[in-house]
């Protein structure tokens, strides 16, 4: 059946029967108290965002299967969170579901950096841990809900702003859009970042997106317009193991990285998959190579913790330090703003 506007109203009292956009709040354990959004396209595609983890996308789940990782830690309030613990590697106590968003002024690997742009002799450099800052940070929740296009076409959609801020120091504001066609199979986010402060302020941008079981499984399949390598960690010659066809979950398994040159199209979009012959699905993301000019592939197998993950990046492997140094940082200008759109697609074979 169509789903239009008038075939709906014919046979059902509100949209809500067909899909659309719920507000429920978390209630037990470490995520008590996080506001979620649950979409439903009505067209096999579910995902919730987590507004008040940077409005990230948690489970996802395609005709009953999930998609969307589940670790151990579960999508924990970021009240718990403590920046600074364990060496800067205090995400990884935070660290589940299908989109984590690293930045917004560092991204990767834990690094001091100069700050005497802020002009505070006190702070002279800031100190950044692993993925920055900004997974951590409830959103302002601007509004959701379904929106008829022509009577025709359904979005449903969330909106909402994501504060990073010091006083002498960044203030970078995230606006981030969420949308997904009643009836389909997509998800867009479309997000834009832009400093709000008036000094020059770093920016990196990363998205960490994490297909898990039963999406993932022994016998699934990446599939990567890899042009080239340009690094791996030393792991990947330590373990030997496939980056392209997945194993089953590992026994202390060590994870693998790679930085990868992908070749886009002609319009310059990349489109990485994971494809599931066993279960005739696939997953798979789009996103402009301008904007991100850098990507990870991710691969974390162990037993317990079974997960790749898809890393569209504005910076390459060697972080904030290195990018410094050899002059492709960001900076965003006071005012500037940086614009990001990529899609989450899932379908069958």
């Amino acid at each position: 059946m169509t789903l239009d506007r008038a075939e709906i109203a014919r046979r059902a009292g509100d949209i809500s029967a067909a899909g659309g956009v719920r507000a429920v709040v978390l209630d037990d354990g470490a995520e008590r108290g996080i506001r979620v959004l649950e979409f439903r396209t009505g067209g096999g595609l579910a995902f919730d965002v987590l507004v008040d983890r940077a409005m990230d996308l948690g489970t996802a789940e395609f005709r009953g299967n999930g998609f969307g990782w589940h670790s151990a830690t579960g999508f924990r309030h970021p009240g718990l969170h403590e920046y600074a613990d364990e060496g800067g590697l205090s995400m990884l106590r935070s660290f589940s579901g299908l989109l984590l968003t690293a930045g917004l002024d560092h991204t990767l690997f834990t690094a001091e950096v100069d700050a005497s742009q802020y002009r505070y002799p006190h702070r002279a450099t800031v100190w950044n841990g692993l993925h920055g800052r900004v997974a951590n940070i409830p959103a302002r929740l601007s509004g959701y809900g379904e929106r008829w296009i022509d009577d025709e076409r359904c979005v449903l959609w969330a909106e909402g702003e994501v504060r990073q801020a010091a006083i002498f120091g960044e203030h970078l504001r995230l606006t981030r859009r969420i949308e997904a066609d009643l009836g389909g199979t997509e998800i867009r986010l479309i997000d834009s970042v832009r400093n709000a402060g008036f000094d020059p302020t770093p920016h990196m941008y990363l998205y960490h997106v994490n297909v898990g079981w039963p999406f993932l499984d022994e016998g699934a399949r990446y599939e990567l317009p890899v042009e080239r390598t340009l690094w791996q960690s030393d792991s990947v010659a330590e373990q030997g193991v496939s980056n392209v066809e997945v194993p089953a979950p590992q026994p202390g398994f060590v994870e693998q990285v790679y930085e990868h040159e992908l070749k886009p199209d002609a319009a310059g979009l990349v489109r990485p998959r994971l494809v599931n012959e066993r279960l005739g699905v696939f997953f798979e993301l789009e996103y402009d190579s301008a904007q991100f000019p850098a990507f990870f592939q991710w691969l974390h197998l162990r037993e317990g913790a079974y997960a790749v993950g898809f890393e569209p990046s504005t910076h390459h492997v060697q972080g904030e330090p290195a990018a410094r140094e050899d002059g492709s940082m960001t900076f965003l200008e006071p005012g500037e703003e940086r614009r990001y759109e990529t899609a989450f697609r899932v379908g069958e074979l």
